[in-house]
């Protein structure tokens, strides 16, 4: 996977993380369970699911010329990344 595709998820983590955090509805509903007397720990999992797309010549998207490259697979650190942003890997079995 390249820099510039990583980053794209990391910043996909992010922003699901930022919406999350400053959606006034869930802050207003957990401040109604906080009422009640109890604490909220939210912890949400989102998988990430990546396809290149075909070109109308029949390469994908993407395509590099050197076997591996743009190939879709992840490597360790990238698993180990998306991972640490709580985001499953298909194909992978996840941690217990």
């Amino acid at each position: 996977m390249d820099q510039t595709l990583r980053q794209l998820i990391q910043r996909l983590g992010e922003a699901i993380h930022d919406s999350i955090s400053d959606s006034e509805q869930i802050a207003g509903v957990v401040q109604q369970i906080r009422d009640h007397g109890f604490d909220v720990l939210l912890m949400l999992e989102a998988t990430i699911g990546l396809n290149e797309v075909e070109t109308a010549d029949g390469k994908q998207e993407g395509e590099a010329g050197a076997e591996g490259e743009g190939s879709g697979a992840f490597t360790a650190q990238d698993v180990h990344f998306l991972r640490s942003l709580r985001i499953a890997v298909e194909g992978e079995e996840p941690e217990m």
